[in-house]
């Protein structure tokens, strides 16, 4: 497995773009460009690769020999657009390494609408587990795609920013980027559940 990284500045600080080298591409002898699959993204402050695989080594620091600025182009573009209020949604090969739990908290993660926050417990209820508050939020927390997959529209139910790899500041950075007014977004949450 190649694996190739990208550091990008961004409003929030550097992000690691880790992926995966479509090895394809690589192999083919052709001159399309090799794409990586998108596997994680790092915040300077992260730790990560240990909290992601809690009994595998950690991943090797991105050197001279794995930094790759083209292979990562496209999700390094496609969050420029994002953090420049020009992107809602991201359209990118995606291989996020999970349990089967926690594949499906964050494709439901991924169902939440730019602009919108729900409850950890909205997030249980939605993935038909409503007894299963602190496993998912567990699950968001070891969410490998934080932004791509956006764990921070998750808050906890009385409003308050809980829990954040790229820390507090950086997740209400994000909300407000997006106009998320958190009281509006509860009201709208219990409206829907009530019917």
């Amino acid at each position: 497995m190649n694996r190739v990284y990208r550091i990008v500045e961004s409003p929030i600080g550097p992000l690691t773009l880790v992926g995966i080298l479509d090895g394809d591409a690589k192999d083919s002898g052709t001159s399309r460009r090799a794409q990586a699959v998108l596997q994680s993204i790092w915040f300077s402050s992260s730790k990560q690769d240990r909290t992601l695989r809690p009994n595998a080594k950690p991943y090797p620091a991105p050197s001279d020999a794995n930094l790759d600025e083209s292979s990562l182009e496209d999700a390094a573009r496609q969050l420029d657009e994002y953090f420049r209020g020009t992107r809602r949604e991201f359209d990118l090969p995606l291989e996020p390494i999970g349990t089967e739990f926690q594949r499906r908290v964050w494709d439901e993660l991924s169902r939440i609408p730019y602009g919108i926050a729900i409850s950890y417990r909205d997030l249980a209820l939605r993935i038909g587990k409503p007894d299963a508050v602190r496993a998912v939020g567990s699950a968001n927390g070891r969410n490998p795609l934080p932004i791509v997959i956006p764990c921070h529209r998750v808050i906890a139910s009385d409003g308050t920013l809980a829990g954040f790899g790229g820390g507090i500041p950086a997740k209400q950075f994000l909300l407000g980027l997006e106009g998320v007014d958190i009281p509006s977004s509860l009201n709208q949450l219990a409206m829907l559940s009530d019917r």
